[in-house]
């Protein structure tokens, strides 16, 4: 799995559609082409520039990225506690993700009064269960539209 670095990278992944949501979270997704297996000549290559996509993200790999706005997470300790979650969880499913980029973004903010410690476990379980939830109705929306293809 790679990881997402670019502000660009992050804006082509929005771009590409929401695939998922939670109370909390949203999943981008944006498909990513296979490279052709043909042999290339150099006349060829003259031709049209590869797609943005093509150009951003080298690798044919699941890459992924989170976004966690100061907006609904006010405190660093918060925001990096949320980000370690997403990029954990997301191992977990990283073998059945599709070869596309993937952007989990923090939509709404957790309750302070809820969560009085910015990081405390109770947090870190609650961030976790969401996370797998978005996860797995992805997966169950992938696997949909495997059957009706």
């Amino acid at each position: 799995m790679q990881r997402l670095k670019t502000r660009p990278q992050f804006q082509a992944a929005l771009a590409g559609g929401t695939v998922s949501r939670t109370a909390h979270f949203a999943l981008h997704r944006l498909s990513l082409t296979q490279p052709s297996d043909t042999c290339v000549t150099p006349g060829e290559q003259l031709g049209l520039a590869p797609s943005l996509e093509q150009a951003l993200f080298d690798l044919p790999d699941v890459w992924l990225g989170a976004m966690v706005p100061k907006r609904w997470a006010r405190r660093a300790v918060t925001r990096n506690a949320i980000k370690r979650q997403i990029y954990n969880v997301s191992q977990r499913f990283c073998v059945d993700l599709p070869v596309a980029v993937h952007v989990v973004r923090l939509r709404a903010t957790f309750d302070r009064k809820a969560f009085i410690s910015a990081s405390s476990d109770h947090l870190k379980l609650a961030v976790r269960q969401e996370l797998e939830q978005l996860f797995v109705h992805a997966l169950h929306l992938d696997k949909r539209q495997e059957v009706r293809a």
